[in-house]
Formats: structure tokens, C-alpha cells, sequence
């Protein structure tokens, strides 16, 4: 309906590393293919701008400032022109941390499609452990 508040799903992944060394790799856009397969496999930098290839085309990524909190928000813009806003943090768990993603639901996304990104996204979250904890 319009006017509805998005549907959202907070996904998340324990990571047995210090939070501030999972925000620096996080936030490094040149690590994006590594481990966040849902989002690019490639990634470039035309003049200070990072830019994904993805299925369905190229796409711009802009992180938030970088920042003490492990406020990893960042946008995308498609190629038509559209901005997702994406909330991420990464959380200080004792000696490791947390990364908590928000999926959102868009709009006329069916139940299916919205469990689909969600499990994309913890799949990129357990590679993203898995990576950091081999280190």
C-alpha cells in the first residue's frame, strides 16, 4: 500500500574479530567482490566514485563517512537512476563483533523474492566471516 513503511529484516553474522578491523575491510569498496557476491563481482574507482558491475547492470556505491560508530550505510544507485539506501553497522562483541545488515523490503517485491535477497545477503555476511577469520 502506499505510504506503508517498508518491511525490513535485520540479518546479521558473529565475526571472531575485532570490530574496528571488520569495519576496515568492510568500508574498503576494493573488497566488495571478495565477499559481497550479492551486491558485484567487480569493482573501479573513476575519480573518487566506486562503481560495481552486477547482473543487472553498473552501479554506484557510496559508504557513509568513515566514522568511530561502525556505521557502515551506504547507498546504490542504479543505473536508472534509483538510490537504495542500505543501513549496515558493525558492532563491538567483545574481543570479535557483529555485522548487522537491514534488508528492505521494495516495493511490489513478492514474500519469495524478499527471503531470496535475505538469504543473499547472509551468505555475503558468512563469506564475510569466513574471510576475516582465516586472516
Amino acid at each position: 500500500m502506499a505510504g506503508m513503511p517498508a518491511e525490513s529484516r535485520h540479518v546479521s553474522e558473529r565475526i571472531d574479530r575485532p570490530a574496528a578491523e571488520v569495519y576496515e575491510y568492510v568500508v574498503d569498496p576494493v573488497n566488495i567482490p571478495s565477499w559481497a557476491h550479492g551486491l558485484g563481482t567487480a569493482v573501479q574507482n573513476v575519480d573518487g566514485q566506486w562503481f560495481v558491475e552486477t547482473g543487472s547492470g553498473r552501479v554506484e556505491v557510496a559508504f557513509a563517512a568513515r566514522n568511530e560508530f561502525g556505521v557502515l550505510d551506504h547507498e546504490v544507485t542504479l543505473s536508472s537512476g534509483e538510490v537504495v539506501y542500505v543501513p549496515m553497522r558493525v558492532i563491538a562483541d567483545g574481543s570479535g563483533s557483529e555485522v548487522v545488515f537491514t534488508v528492505r523490503r521494495q516495493p511490489e517485491m513478492s514474500d519469495e523474492d524478499f527471503a531470496r535477497d535475505a538469504g543473499l545477503v547472509q551468505a555475503d555476511l558468512t563469506r564475510l566471516r569466513r574471510i576475516l577469520e582465516a586472516r
